[in-house]
């Protein structure tokens, strides 16, 4: 599958972000999450799906597991299954995440252009 960039298709999933999901196979998903300063992801975790991701443009706190991290642009993470995590937004913020295995309710927000 390939997906050629563009701004669409954006999805508000909650009050100050944005999710767009830009491609995915059989084992793994890859979102683009654009997040406003100010707001917050509340604490949640993933049973199933194991996330990596890399900050592209802002600063995020993004707490795993109870620890406090200080993120800030080329910063990356791992998140494994079933642990809790949340962030705090301290700047418009841009994050690339990928999931593993694919989440199927981020498969149907695929921009239907996509090959």
């Amino acid at each position: 599958m390939v997906n050629e960039h563009n701004n669409a298709n954006y999805r508000s999933v909650i009050d100050g972000v944005e999710i767009k999901t830009t491609v995915y196979g059989k084992d793994t998903l890859m979102s683009k999450f654009s997040m406003k300063k100010d707001h917050k992801l509340p604490s949640h975790n993933h049973p199933d799906y194991e996330q990596t991701g890399y900050l592209l443009e802002g600063r995020i706190i993004l707490t795993i597991g109870g620890t406090a991290y200080d993120m800030k642009p080329g910063d990356s993470w791992c998140i494994e299954k079933g642990v809790e995590h949340m962030a705090e937004i301290l700047e418009d913020s841009v994050v690339l995440e990928v999931f593993s295995s694919p989440r199927e309710d981020y498969v149907k927000l695929l921009d239907p252009k996509s090959r």
